[in-house]
């Protein structure tokens, strides 16, 4: 959801120029998701259920010591508190939105019925529709991404000056969006933000899925890790922000977030935003519901304990609804404040231990030109 109303948000708020310093921010992601991943490999257990659990809360006390535990435990419940606003009230917020604009669905509804289905796979334990989301996802992400480049592709003759203008305006800070100057800090603030709402580096979060991989080798999990940042914000938000750009929607329209890239799309294609974003949206924020949750889960029984898992579960799946029916803002700006909170201790963390990362990745692939690694 981060790729497609996060990306018409910051367009909205920090002008074109955001859009370059987005692009930007995830390039330098790639780096970090490369060094949490590493650490998360480095630094993972095994519960008594056999489950592995890892991330940040993890390198810091094992990789720092026991010293730094306190640090952890804040990083822990402010990743728990995140996943409230990060991805469950946005995810909701921005679906009830695109529903109601396409088919006239009540907010009420979609936020009950997002509630519902995530509170059977993550407390009913009902993998059967994660299973299907997780099928499903993969395509509706090529879908989009095809019609972006239709999109693109019918305004091609003006690329290389809307490239040019995206680069001018992210230094001079003379873009105008809804009428209004934008000044140079609101769209690096603006592109930087969006960008670690997209792929999360610098989080950790992700670095708790990564954990749970298959693998005796932390370099090549981060090395696998860093395409998500390039994948999510150089590649997917860079073309959403291309369709809303050369569309000149966010200048014309009032809508922000995924109803006015839906709109975009529109223009060009007419139904494509309307359904298959507005379907495509949904699977998104259900699958990004349910992995977040895992996450939320993970940081709840490393500070608190077990027993508090499923009294977290419950409040996950109450908050769906309130972000369904609250104004896109205080959800906005709920899930910046939660994303600070995140990323201090966890950078804190990986600059202090970047030393043996950096060890670490010398031998890997030192190893791998000397072919020492076997391939199938």
């Amino acid at each position: 959801m981060g790729n497609i109303g996060g990306v018409a948000l910051v367009l909205k708020l920090g002008g074109p120029g955001a859009l370059f310093w987005m692009v930007l921010t995830g390039l330098i992601g790639m780096a970090t998701k490369f060094a949490e991943s590493t650490l998360a490999i480095n630094y993972r257990k095994i519960d008594d259920a056999g489950n592995i659990r890892g991330g940040p809360m993890y390198y810091i006390e094992m990789g720092l010591g026991k010293k730094f535990k306190p640090m952890a435990i804040f990083y822990a419940v402010a990743i728990a508190v995140a996943s409230y606003g990060f991805t469950n009230m946005f995810q909701t917020n921005q679906c009830a939105e695109i529903l109601n604009q396409s088919f006239g669905v009540p907010r009420i509804i979609t936020g009950l019925s997002l509630s519902v289905f995530a509170g059977l796979v993550i407390i009913g334990g009902i993998k059967r529709i994660g299973k299907v989301t997780a099928f499903l996802v993969p395509f509706m992400a090529v879908g989009y991404v095809m019609g972006c480049l239709v999109v693109i592709g019918n305004h091609i003759e003006i690329m290389p000056s809307l490239i040019k203008m995206i680069i001018s305006d992210a230094f001079t800070g003379t873009a105008v969006a809804g009428g209004a100057v934008i000044s140079i800090q609101m769209a690096m603030l603006q592109g930087v933000r969006r960008a670690c709402f997209s792929n999360e580096a610098g989080l950790g979060s992700a670095a708790i899925a990564h954990a749970a991989a298959v693998t005796d080798e932390p370099v090549r999990e981060g090395v696998v890790a860093s395409l998500g940042p390039f994948i999510d914000t150089v590649i997917v938000c860079a073309l959403s922000g291309l369709v809303i750009l050369s569309t000149n929607v966010h200048v014309t329209s009032d809508l922000v977030g995924v109803p006015l890239t839906a709109h975009a799309f529109d223009t060009v294609i007419p139904g494509f935003g309307g359904y298959f974003v507005a379907i495509a949206a949904v699977l998104f924020a259900f699958s990004t519901m349910v992995s977040w949750s895992y996450y939320g889960e993970t940081s709840i029984e490393y500070s608190l304990g077990k027993k508090y898992i499923t009294p977290y579960k419950i409040i996950f799946c109450i908050l769906a609804v309130l972000g369904s029916i609250w104004t896109v803002t205080p959800v906005i700006n709920f899930s910046d404040i939660m994303t600070g909170l995140m990323i201090f201790p966890n950078l804190i963390a990986v600059w202090l231990l970047a030393p043996q990362i950096k060890s670490q990745a010398k031998v890997y692939f030192k190893k791998l030109a000397a072919n020492e690694f076997k391939t199938y």
